[in-house]
Formats: structure tokens, C-alpha cells, sequence
């Protein structure tokens, strides 16, 4: 089983409009709700994998009561058939020679069962309006509901209780009010307790506070990375990420894909080609990718190759957040994994 926590979930609402025009009245053409926040995200695309995934975190009010709803009705989507798809089906050029890999073998969706916790207040909810004309999505995030001392004391018993079945654990996404800046590193540290391992993806301040106690991985996108070690520069980066404590360091580099430095070595791998489409949900792939890559024991170039393939099937999707499944088994043989030297001592 793979946890995932998210401790500010959401009720993800998506507008599509023909053209997002400023200062103007807009009609909507097309309308979806599901229930998010980055693990929830995640927790979606490890079960379409075939992972059985737990999900807790807080939920409360009206817009809680719908989100648990939709995570109970919640179907994944079913594999394609092989060679299925319309001729509208997005396509990858071919680059110039591909990797030699097999596609995945298509897999039965698994459950994904709710341990949230109850609060008192609303779920907060996040609203993207999708322009249609462009692609381009504007996000509006609400800031979650203020969650009280008691509220916190009952998600680390139950988050003590998950841990003790848990194959690893993802932390995701923003703190809602009321919840210390140190909580990931308190949830960090209570994963390593139980030798369970830990994925931290959050920003600001709660990565800071949580690298300190030396999650297994993070996965930061260049600004998040920009800001913890105040360098652009992405190799440079990434290593000054790691000496500050995680034990690997998966850097998101958009398009580009992504570089790993770990333990093990330094690889980046890259799709065989920039796509266009919506990236909504696109770093949320990339960490069930790693996740499901580390339970399932896969080499760190493998791990990289799913995770960019997932990342980029996202961005293909006609839907924010889902992954195209044809796209991704199309993708997964074809990018490209660089080793690199390790720095000089």
C-alpha cells in the first residue's frame, strides 16, 4: 500500500471557456469537479497504475462532504486497448533514435481508499479556467480551512496507524491555516521512525523546515528550487538541495523533464519532444511515477522514464490532472536518460 497525505485537500473545479478575455463576461462550455490537492492527484494516477493507494489528510464542511463523495465514487480510468485511440488522439513526434524499452503492460485500476480526517471547517476549493483558443489555465486557489489543535493531534494518530502498513509515503502540497511550519518535518520524521520511505513535494518554508529532516526524496520545480537554494543553475541546485539533507533530489524542469541526484548516481531524462497542452497536474504524475518505480523496485533510470512519461501524458490530456494512457505507453520507451559524472570531491 502507498500513503499519501494531503494535508490542504481541495475540490477541484475546471472551467473551459472558447477565449479568457480580461474585464469581460464569459460563458462556460464545458465543466468538471473532482476531488484534489496534490496527493489526492497522485492517489488518482498510482491507482490507474494498478497501485492500492490511502489517502488522509483533512476534509470538512459542504465542499469536504462533496470531495469524499467523488473519492468514493471515484473510477480510474480503464487501460486503452492496444492500438486504441481516435484519430484526435494527441501525438509525440518520433526523435531522431529512440531508447530501446518495452511499453507497460496494461493494468487493472486499484483502490484508493479515504482515511481522512473530519475538521469543522470548509474544504477549500481551487477553480482553473481553461482557455480553449490558447491552452493557457489561470488558477484561483482558495487557502483552506483553519484547522485546530485537536484536528492536528487526530491526523498524526491516524497518519501513526497508516504508517504501519505502508510500503512508502507521499507528503504533498500547501499547509492550511493553523498547521505549524515544521509539520512536514514532524511527518517526515515519524515515516523514518517506522522505516517507511518519504516523498516530500511542498514549497517555501515547510520544505525547508522538512528537508532538515532528511526525507528519502523531494521533488522540486524550478522555482521551488530557485527559492530554497537561491540558484537557477539546475545541477548546481539540485546538489545543494541534497547536501541540506534529502537523500535524493528529483528536480521538475518543465519540459525539459527532469534531474536526479541521488545516492546511486545522476541521471536526467527528458520526453523525446515538447508538447503542447495543459500542465495542471503534471509534477502530481511525475510523483506516482517515482513512487510506484521505488516500490516496485525499478532502477533510477526507469524510475525517471516513468515518471517524465506520466508527466508529459498529463500535459497531452484533454483533461487537467488525468494522464493520457495511449500517449503515456507510446512515451515510456522513448525518453531519453543521460548519466552524469559525479561532482569532484
Amino acid at each position: 500500500m502507498i500513503l499519501t497525505v494531503t494535508l490542504n485537500t481541495a475540490l477541484d473545479l475546471t472551467y473551459g471557456v472558447p477565449e479568457l478575455v480580461p474585464h469581460a463576461s464569459h460563458r462556460v462550455s464545458e465543466m468538471s469537479e473532482r476531488p484534489g490537492g496534490k496527493g489526492l492527484n497522485v492517489a488518482r494516477v498510482l491507482s490507474a497504475l494498478g497501485h492500492r493507494t490511502v489517502v488522509t489528510g483533512f476534509a470538512g464542511g459542504a465542499t469536504g462532504a462533496v470531495l469524499r463523495e467523488l473519492l468514493a465514487d471515484l473510477s480510474p480510468q480503464e487501460p486503452a486497448a492496444p492500438g486504441a485511440g481516435s484519430p484526435d488522439a494527441p501525438h509525440v513526434p518520433e526523435p531522431a533514435t529512440a531508447p530501446a524499452a518495452t511499453a507497460p503492460a496494461t493494468t487493472a485500476p486499484a483502490p484508493v481508499t479515504d482515511a481522512l480526517v473530519t475538521v469543522a471547517g470548509n474544504t477549500r476549493r481551487t477553480i482553473a479556467v481553461v482557455d480553449r483558443a490558447t491552452g493557457d489555465t489561470t488558477q484561483l486557489n482558495e487557502p483552506g480551512p483553519l484547522v485546530t489543535a485537536d484536528e492536528w493531534a487526530a491526523l498524526l494518530g491516524r497518519y501513526e496507524e497508516l504508517l504501519a502498513g505502508a510500503d512508502a509515503v507521499a507528503l504533498c502540497g500547501s499547509l492550511p491555516p493553523g498547521i505549524h511550519v515544521g509539520a512536514y518535518a514532524e511527518l517526515v520524521r515519524s515515516a523514518r521512525t517506522a522505516g517507511v520511505p518519504v516523498l516530500l513535494d511542498t514549497s517555501g518554508e515547510p520544505l525547508r523546515r522538512g528537508i532538515a529532516a532528511r526525507p528519502d526524496l523531494i521533488k522540486p520545480n524550478a522555482d521551488e528550487l530557485a527559492q530554497l537554494t537561491g540558484s537557477r543553475e539546475p545541477m548546481r541546485a539540485t546538489r545543494d538541495a541534497r547536501r541540506r539533507g534529502a537523500h535524493g533530489v528529483i528536480a521538475s524542469l518543465g519540459p525539459d523533464g527532469m534531474l536526479a541526484v541521488t545516492p546511486d548516481g545522476i541521471w536526467q531524462a527528458a520526453p523525446p519532444a515538447r508538447v503542447p497542452g495543459n500542465p495542471t497536474g503534471a509534477g502530481d504524475s511525475a510523483v506516482a511515477g517515482l513512487l510506484s518505480g521505488l516500490v516496485e523496485g525499478l532502477s533510477w533510470p526507469d524510475r525517471l522514464r516513468r515518471a517524465v512519461a506520466l508527466s508529459t501524458a498529463t500535459v497531452l490530456s484533454p483533461t487537467a490532472g488525468d494522464f493520457d494512457r495511449a500517449a503515456y505507453e507510446e512515451l515510456l520507451p522513448r525518453v531519453g536518460i543521460e548519466e552524469h559524472a559525479p561532482a569532484a570531491r
